[in-house]
Order: structure tokens, then sequence, then C-alpha cells
């Protein structure tokens, strides 16, 4: 079954822009089989640990930490680009290839102890990643594991988010 989630990504080069090849994971969202694949292996990144909540960044990452957290039991909570969220933030900063960009996250979203499972679809430089897992250390987050459908670990993406354990399902 992890091949046919693996042949279902599709590649496409130079998207968004020359030099990219983009993992398109539009098939797997679009059979409902590989969907709830996905799913189910997404939800045992956490083991047998009690999640509270869990966290998707903007914003293929709140397909999956959506459907995870109600499989789960447990809350949502998006992380969003900057001025995307109606309530008190929290934000922070990540490097992009030129410039910088901003996420935020309700200043409310976790409380402090709560256990939270990071969730998005894809780790390349964990840039992003990285700033969200500064905004849930800075609220307390208890962190029990940051979990991605595919890692691109020739980015080495993995490098910039520490002390946290992390869990891809495909590695290409």
């Amino acid at each position: 079954m992890i091949q046919r989630l693996r042949d279902a990504i599709r590649d496409v080069s130079d998207f968004p822009k020359e030099g990219i090849v983009f993992k398109d994971i539009t098939p797997i969202l679009g059979d409902a089989e590989l969907f709830r694949l996905s799913i189910d292996l997404l939800c045992a990144t956490a083991g047998t640990a009690k999640v509270d909540k869990v966290v998707g960044i903007d914003a293929r990452g709140f397909i999956f930490a959506a459907a995870v957290a109600d499989r789960l039991g447990a809350g949502f909570v998006p992380v969003r680009k900057k001025g995307k969220l109606p309530w008190k933030c929290t934000e922070a900063a990540y490097a992009l290839e030129y410039g910088e960009a901003v996420v935020e996250i309700h200043e409310d979203a976790v409380k402090p102890g709560e256990k939270v499972l990071l969730v998005d679809d894809l780790l390349a430089t964990g840039g992003t990643a990285a700033a969200a897992l500064k905004l849930l250390d800075g609220l307390g987050a208890d962190i029990i594991a940051v979990s991605f459908l595919i890692e691109l670990s020739f980015l080495n993406g993995r490098a910039k988010l520490g002390r946290h354990k992390v869990k891809a399902i495909l590695g290409y």
C-alpha cells in the first residue's frame, strides 16, 4: 500500500518555478482509499500518546491535519500565513530563498502542557515547520511528533527541527 501512495504522487517539473520538481498530492486526495491510508499512517505517528491538538500548517497541511484530528478525537489548530487569523496572534519569521515569510497562531490555540502532533504534507527545507515549532514551543506545547506525508531528505529540512521527533511516511 505504501508503494501505491508513492506511485500516486505526481511529479510536476518547473513548478512553481523553473528547476523545481513539485510533489503533487492531489491524486492521493482524490482517491478515497489512498487518502484514508495516508490519514491512517499519519495517525500512527502519534504512537500510543493521547493527542490534545493536531496542528496543521497552511495550506495543504490543513487537509491532512484536520482529518488526523478528527480520527484521533483531538482539536485542530491552524498555523497560517501572517494576516489570515482573526484573533490575537503570536508570530514567527523564517527565511525564504529571497526574503522572509511569517506564520502565526492564535495565542490561545494551545495551552501549556497540551500534547500536540504537528502535521504537514511535505518537509522540504524545514523553514515553515521550524517556525511552527517555535510558535508551539512558545505556547508551552508538549510536542509528541512532527509528521509529514513526504520528506525530501536531500534538502536536509530535518536538521532545522532540532530535538523534535520527526516522522515521514514517504522519503525521497
